[in-house]
């Protein structure tokens, strides 16, 4: 199950984008209207719920945060309606791109992710035109500690049934099917783990090898879809 991971190159992070701590809260604030909206208020019965709150949590979001965001979801307040959509597309170079969003005028959020694929020499394509290219897995990042080896990581992801265990400089990444996100990050909670991340997310199954300097017009598209409001997360299948 171990292997070479090239998460930290082929996964656009929102960490450029996102530095402002109150732009990240407000797009995690989306996916909590919508996880509430499908699922109730509830975490414990509601596992998309449980698993934003674990992103929220993830992210230093203040629990007062996260309270107001499910009582506005669950029409204790007045909320917005936020619809998810996907977007697919070619930057340059051949580089596939992924855009999942969360909008409330899905015109004007395709208009905006259209023009930015234009205006960094891309294009935005067809459903469907670069999908079949990546994977949908959940994926945890568990922090590296001393004394805690991959087997250790390996043991317990196999008991929660995950897929793939990665070691990286800092970090191990497990992969399970996006349907065993919940139950792989329960097992490594009770396991006593720090977790970094856990989200589901586009993984390519071929990658694209670039040097710096056209890794850099990637990034450039990557950071300006990812500052878009209705972004909230961008995938590519570009790396070193």
């Amino acid at each position: 199950m171990s292997g070479h991971s090239k998460f930290h190159n082929i996964k656009a992070t929102k960490d450029k984008a996102d530095a402002a701590r109150g732009k990240i809260f407000t797009k995690i604030g989306r996916e909590i209207a919508v996880a509430v909206k499908q699922g109730g208020p509830d975490p414990n019965t509601n596992s998309k719920l449980y698993d934003v709150i674990q992103k929220a949590k993830q992210n230093n979001m203040p629990n007062d945060n996260i309270q107001r965001s499910i009582k506005k979801a669950s029409g204790e307040t007045d909320g917005d309606n936020y619809t998810p959509c996907t977007y697919e597309g070619y930057g340059t170079n051949g580089v596939a791109f992924i855009v999942e969003c969360l909008t409330d005028n899905k015109n004007r959020t395709a208009s905006d992710v259209r023009h930015l694929f234009t205006r960094f020499g891309g294009s935005l394509g067809a459903s469907g035109s670069v999908m079949y290219n990546f994977d949908y897995r959940g994926v945890i990042v568990i922090a590296k500690k001393d004394g805690l080896t991959e087997d250790d990581v390996m043991m317990v992801a196999l008991d929660a049934g995950a897929d793939d265990v990665a070691t990286e400089d800092e970090a191990y990444v497990v992969y399970t099917k996006s349907d065993g996100l919940h139950s792989a990050v329960k097992a490594f909670e009770d396991a006593g783990y720090e977790i970094v991340s856990s989200e589901n997310e586009y993984v390519p199954l071929n990658c694209v090898t670039l040097d710096e300097d056209k890794m850099s017009s990637v990034d450039k598209l990557a950071d300006a879809l990812n500052d878009l409001d209705d972004v909230q997360a961008v995938y590519h299948n570009a790396t070193y």
